[in-house]
């Protein structure tokens, strides 16, 4: 399960035109991530499928249901970690169990699952504060998933991490995926990110934003970045993306 579908999705904030006409799904178990310009409405369309916002026309649909309010089947991760500093790791994997009146013992036993998982055995106790950025983000991930989430939803995630942990957690984040197999929708500005991750990249245009062009990402996992054929698709994804880059730069001229 964890079919996503939004249907001709039109979202305005005052008189400013976000998004315009947005049509693609996520299959189950797929893992889509959404490249555009800056401003393109990327991350309007996560707060959509999670219900955080309504679209002013238009339908998303989550396994045949339409999502109205606050969509209870999917996760959130995000950039800037959002880990309650007051709780342990541990700690943070459990709220999300806690909230839906899981009994202790049953918490415990999701949090050491997740905690394994994550790679993150000997930091259960630990406060955000003692971690790595690596580290709060196995911990997003981790609460993320503790919730059984039909559909994953990432906002550039990997943002704020160096290079090198960036593409460390790019595998790890993979490895997870392929045991879990949960349908993930990925934000990222980075056209690399996207042909190494993902099996569809969704390229929006400038706003208002609407779908430009899907890749089918066709390519054998575990993926060597620099193999011809993925040098040819990052060729391909960013000669589309550019333009619409160098677009968005005369709107707000």
């Amino acid at each position: 399960m964890g079919r996503l579908i939004l249907k001709g999705i039109f979202k305005k904030f005052n008189d400013f035109l976000a998004l315009e006409n947005v049509n693609f799904d996520v299959a189950e178990g797929e893992f889509v991530c959404l490249l555009g310009p800056s401003g393109c409405g990327k991350t309007t369309i996560l707060r959509l499928a999670a219900g955080l916002d309504s679209p002013n026309s238009g339908e998303i649909f989550l396994d045949g249901k339409k999502i109205v309010g606050t969509n209870k089947e999917c996760g959130f991760v995000f950039q800037e970690y959002a880990l309650f500093p007051w709780r342990t790791a541990k700690g943070n994997i459990e709220f999300g169990p806690q909230v839906k009146g899981c009994r202790k013992e049953d918490c415990e036993k999701i949090s050491r699952h997740y905690i394994d998982l994550v790679g993150l055995r000997g930091f259960e106790n630990h406060f955000p504060h003692e971690l790595s950025g690596g580290m709060k983000q196995r911990v997003g991930i981790a609460r993320a998933y503790a919730n059984k989430p039909k559909l994953l939803l990432m906002d550039e995630p990997f943002g704020a991490l160096d290079a090198q942990t960036r593409n460390i957690m790019q595998a790890e984040l993979l490895r997870i995926w392929e045991k879990e197999h949960i349908s993930v929708l990925f934000v990222t500005h980075s056209v690399d990110e996207a042909v190494y991750l993902a099996d569809r990249v969704v390229v929006m245009s400038a706003r208002p934003g609407t779908v430009k062009e899907i890749f089918d990402i066709k390519l054998p996992r575990p993926r060597v970045r620099t193999s011809p054929e993925a040098n040819t698709l990052r060729d391909l994804i960013l000669k589309s993306l550019g333009s619409e880059i160098k677009r968005a730069a005369e709107i707000r001229k």
